[in-house]
């Protein structure tokens, strides 16, 4: 395990913020440093950084006429990979990983906004593991093949590749296992009309609003499970 860390968060919106990887990253005595996308593009040197975590956002990782810093941010994501540094991308953030790596991304079949059940794959003892079966939170309508060289991790009824490894350094989660009440409430002020017309996989905002206390706890333990895997 890394000591004492130098941690760079990426954050593409004001309303998505790293909820419980934060007292995670407090707990090592972390150093966390953040660009915001919203605010200033400017990104450190690689050298400077043991840990990159590319959080989710609004936009879509094509948005480059928009956005053009993505071109800038795919390139860092990519070099930090090859470098070997530790990678954690969440929902635009996987999808970020995976276009930095050469795949395409588009719309997935589903939407999936909510609590819906995720399922770990067959997959090598070298990559991490997740439960056979474990909920998570959605709020994502974009997907991908996976990258050359990467492990499928987990899958989910609505979207086939959830979760994936690449090397030992990079992982991509398509869902949100760093959710707090505070986030879905402000992804719901902020994002409503991503619900506005309905799906398979899309809750009501009476139904996300209604989640129960007890349903946080387990996910973020399994994300802390992650960020050790990858800080080991």
């Amino acid at each position: 395990m890394i000591e004492i860390m130098r941690v760079h968060i990426c954050q593409h919106v004001p309303f998505e913020g790293i909820g419980s990887i934060d007292p995670w990253l407090k707990t090592k005595e972390a150093t966390i440093t953040y660009t915001r996308f919203f605010e200033s593009v400017q990104l450190p040197p690689l050298n400077s950084v043991e840990m990159i975590i590319v959080m989710g956002g609004s936009m879509s990782v094509n948005d480059e006429d928009k956005f053009p810093w993505l071109v800038q941010e795919k390139e860092f994501v990519r070099n930090a990979i090859i470098l070997g540094i530790p990678v954690l991308g969440i929902c635009l953030g996987a999808q970020l990983i995976a276009s930095a790596l050469g795949s395409k991304v588009y719309p997935n079949h589903e939407r999936e906004i909510g609590w819906f059940p995720v399922q770990a794959v067959p997959a090598p003892a070298t990559v991490f593991r997740f439960p056979a079966e474990f909920p998570a939170f959605h709020w994502h309508g974009e997907t991908f093949p996976l990258p050359s060289g990467a492990v499928r991790l987990a899958k989910s009824e609505g979207c086939e590749n959830q979760a994936y490894q690449v090397g030992k350094n990079a992982i991509g989660l398509q869902f949100h296992l760093e959710t707090t009440p505070e986030l879905v409430a402000s992804l719901l002020d902020n994002c409503l009309e991503d619900i506005a017309v309905s799906g398979t996989y899309v809750q009501t905002e009476a139904e996300l609003r209604a989640t129960p206390a007890a349903s946080y706890p387990g996910i973020h333990r399994l994300m802390s499970d992650v960020l050790s895997y990858l800080t080991e």
